[in-house]
């Protein structure tokens, strides 16, 4: 009883002196990642733009059937993709969502994995299940993965397929060419949204591979569409990031 006494007394003093207390959310609108680098990262229900650029690309997905979010790493592509998707799950405005990436390595071989399907697939889609994660919650993922309604499935096993009322993201979408990019594309059915994110100056391909620069050139023209390019002030990870690819 003694300690769970003096336990509350610390708690109460942390909270009266607020030394411990930081905003997750900056004051000012105009966020720069250089300029802030005490920013607590938390879990939060509904989940904000930190840049004017961010809330367009929220805007975009919101309002468009087709969106191809560009940017470097650390902008919030993916993450803002998936919250989306989440939430237009739990809105009902969708009854499942199809996440797909492809199985590209990041500059290096390693060689088969051992494992089945899933297994070998599992390293190559890690992001996504983070992301997940972190909106949905260990428990309720695998619960929703068992029945199909979370869908991820890998750049090769998308042909053939129409997908109706579903959100479908395709991440790292850099490392597909334009010949992938354009059945992924096309593979939209009805009430469904598509968001496609990637870097292209950051492909794992050969030169000249990637179509995702080139598709989005193109799309720029088609009405409906909206194409969100986002730069070094919306990057939200260590500060330092911005600052590294400003130089390399």
């Amino acid at each position: 009883m003694a300690r769970r006494s003096a336990r509350y007394k610390v708690r109460d003093r942390n909270q009266d002196d607020g030394a411990n207390v930081h905003s997750l959310f900056p004051r000012e609108r105009h966020w720069n990642p250089l300029e802030e680098e005490n920013r607590e990262r938390k879990y939060v229900k509904n989940v904000r733009a930190l840049s004017p650029q961010q809330q367009t690309l929220i805007d975009a997905i919101t309002e468009r059937s087709v969106v191809v979010a560009l940017g470097p790493a650390g902008t919030g592509k993916t993450y803002l993709a998936i919250a989306k998707a989440v939430d237009a799950l739990d809105a009902g405005h969708v009854s499942r969502i199809v996440l797909s990436r492809p199985a590209v390595e990041a500059g290096e071989s390693l060689g088969f994995l051992p494992g089945d399907l899933g297994e070998k697939l599992a390293p190559y889609l890690r992001p996504l299940y983070d992301a997940l994660t972190e909106r949905l919650g260990t428990k309720r993922l695998k619960a929703l993965l068992a029945e199909g309604v979370i869908e991820i499935a890998p750049v090769a096993f998308m042909r053939g397929r129409t997908l109706s009322d579903c959100f479908i993201v395709i991440d790292e979408a850099q490392n597909c060419t334009y010949g992938q990019i354009k059945m992924l594309l096309t593979r939209l059915g009805w009430h469904s949204t598509m968001v496609l994110t990637g870097d292209p100056d950051q492909t794992d391909l050969l030169s000249g591979l990637s179509g995702l620069r080139d598709i989005a050139e193109r799309l720029e023209r088609v009405e409906g569409i909206g194409v969100v390019r986002l730069g070094e002030a919306d990057i939200v990870r260590h500060p330092l990031v911005a600052g590294m690819l400003t130089v390399l």
